[in-house]
């Protein structure tokens, strides 16, 4: 569906891309929207959404040569909005069921993307 529509994109570490992957087969093979699964779909949101919120909003401070000072107060904003999302990741996932969990493993599988190769 994303291929279709303007997009974004925000490169994240390959490890977090293995592990994105490793995670939505786990999870989706297992097809229970229990504890375990949403601790670990918890831990992979919060850790897309730091890189994301890293590549957004202090890549263009660093690739614009930003003093510590900037930087610094910048990390100290998207330290918030990260505890404001954690919060509202976790009461949503609380209340997850099933078919839930399928739809959102199918939205993280849809924006996971292999790097090109030349």
């Amino acid at each position: 569906m994303l291929k279709q529509q303007s997009h974004i994109v925000a490169p994240i570490p390959d490890e977090l891309r293995m592990r994105a992957l490793y995670t939505v087969e786990e999870l989706r093979g297992r097809g229970k929207a229990d504890k375990e699964a949403i601790d670990k779909l918890y831990a992979l949101i919060v850790d897309m959404t730091d890189a994301g919120l890293d590549f957004f909003f202090i890549e263009p401070l660093r690739r614009l040569r930003a003093s510590k000072m900037m930087l610094s107060m910048a990390k100290v904003g998207i330290s918030s909005m990260l505890k404001g999302s954690k919060m509202v990741v976790h009461k949503v996932l609380k209340k997850l069921d099933d078919r839930s969990l399928a739809s959102i493993l199918d939205f993280i599988e849809e924006i996971i993307q292999e790097p090109e190769t030349t």
